[in-house]
């Protein structure tokens, strides 16, 4: 399992339910309580939790998009920076929630462009770009997700239409399933993929195989993937199967 993923699986479990113990932890994620100890160091030096003896804590007020922002940034920017060339000026772009979608908006400055989000920090991102004509959506203020989620937000993709949609996840099933853990923005998404007419995922190497409760599409509604490593195989075959086109940063898979 990559440290990445490891300190995600960490950092939600002590949300869920307070502090845990390295051995709990251990148990858990299915490695040595001296990989975990050394996961709650980095964490700590991170300032994002808090070793106690024999664990660790989540401090109340923890924010998951400042905490999700600071991991696989380089991924992150080379999947951005094979998006952006996909555009084109004069199109119009819908960018999801999270944080890839965020280092996306970081490579569209100077362009001309139209820019369609419920994503707060891409909003905030490019509000004084005056080259790009940004749209934001309404609906109701997820403040720890900077997000806007909710039937307004629903309603207001029902009248648009772009040119291309930049979606996130939390995960991705070997099936090519598009996965997502916070429920509340699965319709949302799915409004977003109806408003798209080209669909492109964003998705580092820590999302596969993925996981998630909630299942956003099938692999038939994507038209590419933006990755930084190739898929596992499973995964690489049903997206051949379903037609959707792999990009590996630096090169391109099929």
């Amino acid at each position: 399992m990559l440290a990445e993923r490891r300190h995600q699986l960490i950092l939600r479990a002590l949300r869920a339910g307070g502090p845990a113990a390295v051995t709990d932890l251990s148990e858990q994620l299915g490695v040595s309580p001296a990989t975990i100890r050394r996961d709650l160091v980095k964490l700590e030096e991170d300032g994002l939790l808090t070793r106690v003896h024999g664990g660790a804590v989540v401090e109340e007020g923890d924010q998951p998009f400042a905490e999700v922002a600071e991991v696989r940034v380089n991924e992150k920017d080379a999947i951005a920076e094979r998006a952006a060339a996909m555009i084109e000026d004069g199109q119009s772009v819908l960018l999801d929630i999270g944080t890839t979608a965020y280092r996306l908006a970081r490579q569209l400055h100077g362009r001309r462009l139209t820019v369609i989000t419920s994503n707060l920090v891409v909003y905030e991102e490019l509000a004084d770009d005056e080259g790009i004509e940004l749209v934001l959506l309404g609906g109701m203020v997820r403040r720890e997700y900077r997000s806007l989620v909710g039937f307004l937000t629903e309603d207001n993709l029902r009248q648009l239409h772009a040119d291309w949609l930049f979606l996130g996840t939390s995960g991705v099933r070997p099936g090519g399933q598009v996965m997502d853990t916070t429920v509340v923005e699965v319709p949302v998404k799915r409004a977003m993929i109806k408003a798209g007419e080209k669909v492109v995922l964003l998705a580092d190497a820590a999302k596969f195989p993925g996981h998630g409760m909630a299942k956003v599409c099938g692999p038939e509604e994507l038209d590419a993937v933006v990755t930084d490593e190739p898929v596992d195989a499973a995964t690489r075959a049903s997206f051949q199967e379903a037609g959707v086109e792999v990009v590996v940063t630096g090169k391109v898979k099929t």
